[in-house]
């Protein structure tokens, strides 16, 4: 989630709904200048009995923060404590309950990601190495229950903690015992944004199975192959979804804005804290009602804070977020950029995508939404068919797209290669998910610490 550095004090203050919408057209990039940025979520655990690390303990989350300044990461603070660490490849970042995220830079081709990636990696793992934690690569705690996880000190933390169990029964669970994997895309225009939001929504259950990681809870198999999808369908409901009106005509930049104004506010930040203001209306805030703030009016970087705690499929910033797959293994974080950058940066991609998806109704989207958590690819798009009968045309086309950027390494490969973690699950036709449960059953002989030793990055 994202990580606060200043107050907003000196940001130019909103008096109109025009600056909102402002907002998204001044993402607004030209081609030669879209970006891919790739944010990946995973477990640290105690190898000595797999506990979750505290932020307080020797050896725990604190310490790891520091043991990482060693490759030029620069500590960001909230108060006394390091939240998160700043420099070339991004910001690395606590989770809730000390899930490390990396939100890397914004690069030019996957070659770049991948690169970041694997920088990352190594050195989380020659740190972990030296303080005994090692680092798990899927989409949900496999056998953590909320009470045995720790709470990171982040102020909008203890906030969304309390709000959460308010407005949906597995919100908690989100926060706590999830983790993901996210691609970040630019638009050109109001219509390519269009576009783009249409198509990666629609898709959005694709990346789902496609990375489905979490088929354990609490110790045993849940009956899911994305439990941490399934977790979002009872989170909050005025923040999430698959957003009905992105498919009706008109959609765009304002309709967006109406939607973030509808969705309730969590928080307000001045000088260093967060200020609980968790239901109550941004559009209330507008006018200088907010009682939270009475009198006072939003600044721009109020309403980027509010953006960022809207939690659809895909969500808009000044930026499109992807925001459907679990976490896992290395060569899946690669995987995952590769998919959505083949698909909606070549235009003759986006349109043949497009069309796969043009004639479904809003009834079959989500329908498509609420079965793919436990059916994976076999959740129905209608017509008779499964989402398996259209992954490897899919694939295809996103090849297509990779190959037509021509983003070539210093071997003469283009960009392609990354999807081969995705072609596997559609030439096997099992997911991550059902492989792990296939071990549990059988090598494993329900002991599910094994997954610790082979599931760890």
């Amino acid at each position: 989630m994202s990580t606060r550095t200043d107050s907003g004090g000196n940001d130019p203050v909103i008096e109109s709904r025009d600056q909102l919408i402002a907002a998204f057209s001044r993402g607004e990039k030209p081609k030669d200048r879209w970006r891919i940025g790739t944010e990946h979520e995973k477990f640290v655990y105690a190898r000595k009995d797999h506990h979750a690390p505290s932020y307080e303990e020797k050896g725990g989350i604190h310490t790891l923060l520091i043991g990482l300044t060693r490759y030029d990461w620069k500590p960001i603070f909230e108060g006394e404590n390091i939240i998160a660490l700043a420099g070339p490849d991004g910001t690395i970042s606590l989770e809730p309950a000390g899930q490390l995220e990396l939100s890397g830079a914004p690069l030019d081709n996957l070659h770049q990601t991948c690169a970041e990636t694997g920088r990352h990696l190594e050195q989380v793992k020659y740190v972990g190495d030296m303080l005994g934690l090692g680092f798990l690569g899927l989409g949900m705690w496999p056998d953590k229950s909320r009470d045995e996880l720790p709470i990171m000190p982040k102020g909008r933390y203890g906030i969304m903690l309390n709000h959460m169990p308010r407005v949906g029964s597995l919100g908690l669970d989100m926060m706590l015992r999830t983790c993901t994997i996210q691609t970040n895309l630019d638009y050109g225009s109001e219509a390519d944004m269009a576009q783009k939001f249409r198509v990666s929504l629609a898709l959005q259950p694709l990346a789902t199975a496609l990375f489905a990681n979490s088929p354990f809870t609490d110790g045993k198999p849940n009956g899911y192959l994305s439990y941490r999808s399934h977790i979002w369908s009872d989170t909050d409901p005025g923040r999430t979804g698959m957003l009905p009106f992105v498919f009706e005509d008109g959609f765009g930049y304002e309709r967006y804005a109406d939607y973030a104004l509808d969705v309730p506010m969590y928080f307000v930040f001045r000088d260093g804290q967060y200020i609980d203001a968790a239901g109550q209306s941004f559009r209330d805030f507008l006018d200088g009602r907010l009682p939270a703030l009475p009198g006072e009016k939003p600044t721009e970087k109020d309403w980027e804070d509010h953006l960022s705690t809207a939690f659809p499929e895909v969500r808009m910033k000044s930026f499109l977020e992807m925001r459907g797959a679990d976490g896992g293994p290395w060569g899946r974080i690669c995987a995952l950029p590769a998919l959505w950058v083949g698909l909606l940066y070549d235009q003759g991609a986006l349109d043949a995508a497009w069309d796969v998806v043009k004639d479904w109704t809003m009834e079959e989207r989500q329908t498509l939404r609420d079965s793919v958590p436990k059916l994976g690819l076999d959740a129905p798009i209608g017509g008779g068919r499964k989402l398996r009968d259209i992954a490897g045309q899919v694939l295809d086309i996103a090849r297509s797209g990779l190959a037509a950027r021509a983003r070539l390494n210093s071997a003469g490969d283009n960009e392609t290669g990354y999807l081969a973690a995705l072609d596997e699950v559609v030439a096997s036709g099992k997911t991550h998910a059902e492989r792990l449960l296939d071990r549990y059953r059988g090598e494993w002989a329900g002991d599910l610490s094994r997954v610790y030793a082979e599931e760890s990055f």
